[in-house]
């Protein structure tokens, strides 16, 4: 099954609304004839309005960067779907490493919140991954189940097709370090596996990107892997002339 790679940036805390204007402003010139790839902006949420309203019509993807699995509610600071919605955001990335590390966030929440986007008809991207330490201890597929396994878990296969799963190892992440070929097509093709114990049919829909220190001078052979269908990328996306580079990679 061919799946279309999808190069999504993730921006976390930078850029001001001035900052991410001038990115979309120099980006979507760049990109206007790229085809063959869908392109992702996960924003800070004081962006997310104004990215969307400058990107209507194009082929670039505003999403958030974390969401909460409940409506409404006594939250404080938090964001609802029904709240990204209202601003037409297209998704959210949940459960990146820092989310984990920093913020205590667990595989039950996450479960909760991958039914709350999917419920919403929002893009979730799920993020997964092992620490140095858990790589070394040779639990990279223990840690990969787990989290996996739970998230999925309340899916039915129909929901199950439409997320996108990012394997990024957290050792990688902001390091200039960078998982060899084989170690990102092993422990993405890993993923897959266990989204196909859930439903074999929706597994082969799921598009799995590789995120960390991705770059355009080690995206062509990332992203030719047949289990790797596109990138998370941090700091790289950052600069419009390097994600391009990343984006035009994923179609070469």
């Amino acid at each position: 099954m061919s799946r279309i790679p999808l190069i999504a940036g993730n921006w976390k805390m930078h850029k001001t609304v001035e900052d991410a204007e001038d990115f979309v402003a120099a980006f979507l010139p760049l990109v206007q004839g790229l085809e063959g790839v869908e392109l992702a902006l996960c924003a800070p949420f004081t962006a997310l309005g104004p990215l969307v309203d400058s990107t209507r019509g194009s082929k670039l993807q505003i999403l958030a960067q974390n969401v909460h699995q409940a409506g409404s509610g006594a939250f404080t600071g938090e964001i609802s779907a029904v709240m990204l919605l209202d601003l037409d955001v297209h998704g959210s990335v949940i459960g990146h490493s820092e989310r984990r590390q920093f913020f205590g966030e667990t595989d039950e929440a996450l479960a909760e919140k991958l039914v709350t986007l999917l419920q919403s008809d929002l893009l979730p991207i799920l993020c997964v991954g092992e620490s140095d330490e858990q790589r070394e201890a040779g639990e990279t597929e223990a840690v990969l189940q787990r989290q996996v396994d739970a998230a999925i878990a309340p899916l039915t296969g129909e929901q199950l097709a439409k997320i996108v799963v990012a394997y990024e190892p957290i050792w990688a992440i902001g390091t200039g370090k960078v998982a060899t070929t084989e170690q990102a097509q092993e422990a993405c093709a890993f993923v897959r596996s266990r989204l196909a114990a859930k439903d074999a049919g929706a597994a082969e829909q799921v598009r799995v990107l590789y995120g960390g220190s991705v770059k355009p001078s080690n995206a062509g052979e990332l992203l030719a892997q047949p289990d790797i269908d596109g990138a998370l990328v941090g700091g790289a996306s950052l600069e419009p002339t390097d994600l391009h580079g990343i984006a035009a990679a994923a179609v070469a």
